[in-house]
């Protein structure tokens, strides 16, 4: 996606709004602001933006309440922001869909970055079919994945959730959302076929869970595809 994209900044904090706003207007991007969430939901439908960034601490109601409210409409992508570095926050914010946060303070070039990776991540190639991450070559248009240039042998539903993981590269994914995108598992909550194929899937990549080189457990939450994703045709 160019960087004519367009962002809608939620922040109370208007002097840091405005900042931001003018910064990424800097590399070319289009920017919206609003200083209240029930104000930054009108504006998410009526423009539509390409990405969102999320503060955390706002009037009314906090940042992952609003992060819910948006994941309940639209699956434009989160960035967000939050003065606390609790990690529990971070996962948190991770759970209910946020697509990566930023600590503040921040230094504004790395927000662009995230930005960048996020919207990269978001809006691969439209003809794109083939996923490639260091030795991991996945193939959607012929469901097959190779490794080292060996073919994997996956099952359908293993294929499935490689799919779905490496699609959204650097998002962690909780179970009800890989489970909504693929056809066959139980949507029962407490069913734990996801965490089994994924067991498998991880023996398959030879993949370390306590070092894992592609699939990170992110706990109590669900699981994210490690590493950058280069598409092609």
């Amino acid at each position: 996606m160019s960087a004519d994209a367009s962002i809608l900044v939620i922040d109370d904090d208007r002097e840091l709004a405005e900042l931001v706003r003018d910064y990424l207007a800097g590399f070319g991007y289009r920017v919206a602001t609003a200083n209240h969430p029930d104000r930054g939901m009108e504006l998410l439908r009526a423009e539509r933006p390409d990405l969102v960034v999320l503060d955390v601490m706002l009037p009314g109601r906090n940042g992952f309440e609003v992060c819910r409210e948006i994941r309940a409409e639209s699956k434009v992508p989160v960035v967000m922001l939050t003065a606390r570095g609790d990690v529990s926050d971070r996962v948190l914010g991770l759970g209910l869909g946020a697509d990566d946060y930023l600590p503040k303070p921040f230094e504004p070039r790395e927000l662009v970055a995230r930005i960048e990776s996020v919207l990269r991540r978001a809006h691969p190639p439209k003809d794109a079919q083939v996923a490639r991450s260091g030795d991991l070559l996945v193939d959607l248009r012929r469901r097959s994945a190779s490794l080292g240039g060996n073919p994997l042998d996956l099952t359908p539903m293993e294929f499935e959730i490689l799919a779905v993981l490496v699609r959204r590269p650097g998002t962690v994914l909780d179970r009800e959302a890989i489970t909504a995108a693929i056809k066959g598992i139980n949507r029962d909550p407490l069913d734990r076929t996801v965490d089994v194929v994924v067991g498998r899937l991880r023996a398959k990549l030879k993949d370390d869970p306590r070092h894992p080189a592609y699939i990170k457990t992110v706990w109590g939450v669900g699981y994210l595809f490690l590493g950058e994703v280069a598409w092609v045709a």
